[in-house]
């Protein structure tokens, strides 16, 4: 069967498909917030049920879906592919459901604290009937938070809450959306819309401000329950233990690791990435150390970028280059995926992150770099590799090539099927893949790729050391909080700001961190089977098509497609 049929011949869809279809259809229904994300317009005015109601509900759906599936055969590959992954997929939500996560989900990073407010920076805002919608949504935060308390609440009768650190992070995040200098009161007070589209009617205008004030004095209550109710009796412990993280490293991956091996080979890779970043430090500076190499870049004027309008134009034009030159040799990247929006996000968290495209590619794939406050310099030698990963070959190729494939892949397939591990790993193995199509060949480049590739294999050690208690490198105790901020300075050339924000984010994400540098070596695993199976008539381009093909699935699915 053919991979990616001809346009003019599309799949014919088949009962799969239409149980896969539905079920985005329920998703959209139950989680408006993962409707917007795809572009499903129809719910931008509401939340979710995020009370223990809510939950139930979504499992109850997925039960129902997943005994439609398991009975109803497949037809051909795609349906296949399909099966195995949307199923894989239900039966590790009914058992995080199982195992009581949703009572512990707060985070510094993923959680309903924050996807609340985010779901804002992803809605249209050109037109009067667009920010009428918004006020709405605005409006609607009050009763997703309360709806979110109850659920913490639940959590708290039962004794399943999330770390105390957590606690105390998010309520710092918590604090900066409420009050009125919030970013509802900005975001509202800002309103405009596109040239030619009219002014906003003072009406709409006060149903904005009436709803950004409902929205901060929402947070204001998420505030006073974080800091009076959870902090007192949240966990003390940091780690989550054994069980829970095998469950989610399975989530993020799509796959089931041995984690002690992992663990092991995380120790080794970190050495291999740091006797690389060795060798080419002597290539930048004659004798350098890695910190001399990097403070001699860190001087070198050519190299930095002054401003956040310097860096986003940086950022397109690096993005629209290689997006004109692989797609003209190594990728076929149709017309509709090769514009790629730079952004500066409205946020001040100090992440980089990309928002794939809507289904009918109105709104084009995103690169957004959410900048600290006080943050003006950038340095090009750091963020290159930065671009390759979030935008092409990276996310939005391998994203915005999903939801291209049409004829082939049904809407699940498309916009909300995958793991952590398929796509960051992806991103990284587009890394390491610019470094081989010469793209990197600036010494000063390779190196600030390295750093990326060294963190993310740190985090391998850190992540599984901590939350499995495992014995320090050094002999001195076990892994915890403290140790793996030293180890993370070690290892990481940063603001001592970013690296505690990210070893938080390690501590309340389990198993997410290291599917970055998993991934990377399970999709080079793949390949390398894949290569040593086609002997001479193996290509690259040949196989990287295949497998964007496929669109987003776990990596065991992964294996299987191109294995088999």
């Amino acid at each position: 069967m053919s991979v990616t049929p001809p346009a003019d011949s599309p799949r014919p869809q088949t009962a799969i498909d239409r149980i896969a279809e539905r079920w985005v259809d329920t998703l959209v229904e139950l989680e408006p917030v993962l409707g917007t994300y795809i572009g499903r317009t129809e719910v931008n005015d509401r939340y979710g049920d995020l009370s223990p109601a809510g939950h139930e509900a979504q499992i109850a759906a997925v039960s129902s879906v997943l005994a439609e599936i398991a009975r109803t055969e497949a037809v051909d590959e795609a349906d296949e592919v399909t099966k195995r992954d949307l199923g894989n997929e239900l039966r590790l939500t009914l058992a995080s459901s199982d195992a009581r996560l949703q009572l512990r989900d707060l985070n510094v990073i993923d959680s309903p604290s924050q996807s609340i407010r985010e779901v804002f920076d992803l809605m249209p805002t050109a037109t009067a009937d667009d920010w009428a919608v918004v006020a709405k949504r605005l409006s609607a935060v009050e009763e997703a938070v309360d709806g979110y308390i109850v659920t913490l609440r639940e959590g708290m009768r039962e004794r399943i809450t999330p770390a105390r650190r957590q606690v105390a992070e998010v309520l710092a995040q918590v604090r900066k959306n409420s009050g009125p200098e919030s970013f509802f009161a900005e975001f509202a007070g800002a309103a405009s819309t596109a040239p030619g589209e009219g002014e906003l009617p003072a009406s709409l205008k006060a149903a904005l401000e009436r709803g950004a004030q409902t929205a901060s004095e929402a947070y204001s209550k998420l505030a006073q329950f974080l800091e009076n109710e959870l902090a007192p009796v949240a966990t003390v412990e940091d780690a989550v233990g054994r069980e829970h993280y095998a469950l989610q490293s399975r989530r993020f991956l799509g796959a089931a690791v041995d984690l002690d091996e992992t663990y092991e080979w995380g120790i080794e890779e970190l050495g291999r990435m740091v006797r690389e970043q060795e060798a080419i430090a002597s290539e930048i500076l004659p004798g350098a150390s890695v910190h001399e190499a990097i403070a001699f870049l860190d001087g070198d004027p050519s190299r930095k970028l002054h401003g956040t309008d310097a860096l986003q134009a940086w950022m397109q034009a690096t993005s629209d280059r290689a997006v004109a030159e692989l797609g003209a040799t190594h990728f076929d990247i149709p017309a509709e995926i090769r514009t790629l929006e730079c952004m500066i996000a409205p946020t001040h968290e100090g992440g980089i992150y990309y928002t794939g495209p809507t289904d009918d590619f109105s709104r084009p794939g995103r690169m957004w770099w959410s900048v600290p406050d006080g943050v003006t310099e950038f340095d090009t030698w750091r963020e290159l590799t930065t671009v390759y990963h979030e935008g092409v070959p990276g996310h939005h190729l391998q994203i915005g090539q999903a939801v291209y494939n049409r004829a082939e892949l049904n809407t699940w397939r498309r916009q909300l099927a995958g793991s952590s591990g398929h796509a960051e790993g992806w991103a990284l193995y587009a890394e390491r893949l610019m470094e081989e199509l010469g793209y990197l060949d600036d010494p000063a480049d390779r190196l600030g790729m390295l750093d990326g590739q060294r963190m993310r294999a740190a985090r391998v050690v850190l992540d599984i050391g901590v939350h499995l208690q495992k014995p320090r490198l050094d002999g001195s105790g076990v892994w915890d909080a403290e140790y793996a901020l030293d180890f993370m300075r070690q290892n990481v050339n940063m603001d001592d700001a970013f690296i505690r924000f990210e070893v938080n984010r390690y501590l309340g994400w389990p198993g997410q961190a290291p599917s970055y540098k998993v991934g990377q070596r399970i999709w080079e695993e793949i390949r390398d089977v894949y290569r040593a199976r086609e002997g001479e008539a193996f290509s690259s381009k040949e196989f990287h098509r295949k497998a964007l093909a496929l669109g987003g699935v776990g990596l065991d699915t992964l294996r299987w497609a191109l294995l088999k």
